[in-house]
C-alpha cells in the first residue's frame, strides 16, 4: 500500500500527551481514487495518478484535484485508497505544503536583517539593507545575495510530525507541530515510520479522548 495521502489543513490547537503539552494541527484527509496507471512503456515512467476532493462547480469532472504518487504493484484503475490504509495513530510523517504568500518584502522581514542605527541623525535608513558589494574587487554583487523580493509561496516540508489522533468517521487527524500553508490549503503526507505514543489526555478544538476527573476534597460532613 502507498505511503502517501493528501489532505486539507483545518486549524491549530494543543494536545496533552502524558505530562507534555504539544502544539498540534488538524488535517482533513481525502480518500483517493486511482484514475490512471502510468507505465514506463507508454509514459516513460511508472506512477499512479489519483483524484480526490469534490468539484467546485457542476462539471463533467468527477474529482477536483489530480496528483501523482509512487507506483505500487497490485493497484488497479478505479481502486480507492482510504486514509485508514495509509496512516494510523503514531505514524511519523513528512508534511509538504505551500507556505503563505507575503508579497514583496524588505530585508528586515524577509531575512531578519537588523537594519541601521536608530541614532546619530538616522532618519530614513532604519530598515535599509546597507552596502551590498565589495567595491572595485570584484566590482559586482555576488549571486545569491540576500535582497528584498517576493516572500512566501514556497514549497515547504515539515519533517517527523507525529499523528496523535485519528477519527475514522470523518478522516480527520491531529499531527504535532505546525503545518505550512493557510487554512484549507492542500498538504501532502508521506509516512516514514511508526512509534508508540504516551497517553493522550486532551486536544483543544476536538472531542476529548480522555477526560481527567477533578480531585474532590472530602470534608467532615461528607465523611459522616
Amino acid at each position: 500500500m502507498t505511503k502517501v495521502i493528501y489532505g486539507k489543513k483545518i486549524a491549530m490547537g494543543e494536545a496533552y500527551i502524558g505530562e507534555t503539552r504539544r502544539g498540534v494541527t488538524k488535517i482533513a484527509l481525502s480518500p483517493m481514487t486511482i484514475s490512471q496507471l502510468k507505465t514506463v512503456e507508454k509514459d516513460g515512467y511508472a506512477a499512479l495518478q489519483v483524484g480526490f476532493g469534490k468539484p467546485k462547480k457542476h462539471t463533467k469532472r468527477t474529482v477536483n484535484k489530480n496528483r501523482e504518487i509512487t507506483f505500487e504493484e497490485g493497484m488497479e484503475k478505479g481502486s480507492v485508497i482510504n486514509p485508514k490504509d495509509v496512516v494510523s495513530v503514531g505514524s511519523i510523517c513528512n508534511i509538504q505544503g505551500t507556505s503563505k504568500g507575503k508579497g514583496f518584502a524588505g530585508v528586515v522581514k524577509r531575512w531578519n536583517f537588523a537594519g541601521g542605527p536608530r541614532t546619530h541623525g538616522q532618519s530614513d535608513r532604519l530598515r535599509a539593507p546597507g552596502s551590498i558589494g565589495q567595491g572595485t574587487t570584484p566590482g559586482r554583487v555576488h549571486k545569491g545575495k540576500k535582497m528584498p523580493g517576493r516572500m512566501g509561496s514556497d514549497t515547504v516540508t515539515v519533517k517527523k510530525s507525529i499523528i496523535v489522533s485519528f477519527n475514522e468517521a470523518d478522516n480527520t487527524i491531529w499531527v504535532t507541530g505546525p503545518v505550512p500553508g493557510s487554512r484549507h490549503s492542500l498538504v501532502r503526507l508521506t509516512v516514514m515510520d511508526q512509534k508508540d505514543l504516551g497517553i493522550l489526555s486532551y486536544i483543544t478544538g476536538g472531542v476529548p479522548v480522555k477526560i481527567i476527573e477533578p480531585i474532590v476534597e472530602t470534608t467532615k460532613e461528607s465523611k459522616e
